[in-house]
């Protein structure tokens, strides 16, 4: 009892000696300091509100929109759209620093590994999204891009494209691309994706990021074709994979393989039963 009292005494103590203050149990909230709280990292950087591609899967782009080529010739956007011929636009501009750049890098990567070339199976447009860039420094970067990707008379296949402020909006509000100006950086806050279009304007794929497989990129083309710029094994290897919007990435369908695997099957009996049949039917004239 004497040793419980002492306690008590003590603690009492304590509570004085620190102006009256009541110890706060273990596990409770921390005192007040007068500092700000550090901000919820689930929360989204200022700079990077209102920045993001929200998916318009099966919009129709205006074809009609005047733009300018890297020549400063105006043409109709509808101008780049040919026939059974996707085409695949980025939107960038044309001064970035670092993420178009790294984003575009990656686009003529991935087309140098692609047995098809723009211009002849698919159109690939750059469009900058900054209306103060001009078409001298849009025919600049093409030089560039021509280049690094190397492979000759695919020229007429690559546009880099420019076009005044609500030309501009237009565009990107119907293929949800967001972006803003960072003041304090001085440059655009955006993110980066190369946006497959079918040949009538309608928008068919996204392909986000800077890094892309050629798989993909080549089954988005003919996705958004129909088929109809591949041949017969490109045809089969588009029955067989599908579209996982989670993963941004085709991934194989086994019962789509099980189902080609079964009508092989039946295809290879009917080749071999049908000679059988024939001589069958002889023996027994």
């Amino acid at each position: 009892m004497k040793k419980m009292f002492l306690l008590f005494f003590l603690l009492g103590f304590n509570s004085w000696a620190d102006g009256g203050a009541v110890l706060a149990p273990q596990g409770s909230m921390p005192m007040y300091t007068g500092k700000q709280e550090a901000a919820n990292s689930a929360e989204v950087p200022a700079e990077l509100k209102g920045v993001g591609i929200k998916e318009h899967l099966g919009e129709t782009i205006d074809l009609n929109l005047q733009v300018r080529d890297e020549s400063g010739q105006l043409r109709t956007l509808g101008s780049y759209f040919q026939s059974h011929r996707p085409v695949m636009i980025s939107p960038v501009y044309f001064n970035c620093p670092g993420l178009c750049n790294f984003h575009f890098n990656g686009v003529i990567e991935t087309l140098q590994k692609i047995d098809w070339n723009p211009g002849d199976k698919f159109e690939v447009i750059a469009f900058s999204f900054d209306s103060k860039e001009n078409s001298e420094l849009a025919s600049a970067k093409k030089a560039n891009y021509m280049k690094m990707y190397n492979r000759p008379g695919t020229e007429n296949g690559f546009h880099f494209l420019t076009a005044d402020e609500a030309t501009i909006k237009k565009l990107t509000d119907t293929l949800g691309f967001e972006f803003r100006w960072n003041a304090q950086a001085n440059e655009w806050s955006h993110a980066s994706a190369a946006i497959v279009i079918t040949p009538d304007g309608k928008i068919s794929r996204y392909l986000p990021g800077i890094a892309f497989e050629p798989k993909d990129m080549k089954l988005a083309l003919n996705e958004a074709s129909n088929g109809k710029i591949g041949n017969i094994i490109d045809s089969v290897v588009l029955f067989c994979f599908k579209y996982d919007e989670h993963q941004s990435k085709y991934g194989l369908q086994v019962f789509r393989v099980v189902q080609l695997a079964g009508a092989f099957m039946v295809l290879i009996l009917a080749l071999w039963l049908t000679p059988v049949l024939i001589r069958a039917g002889r023996e027994k004239v």
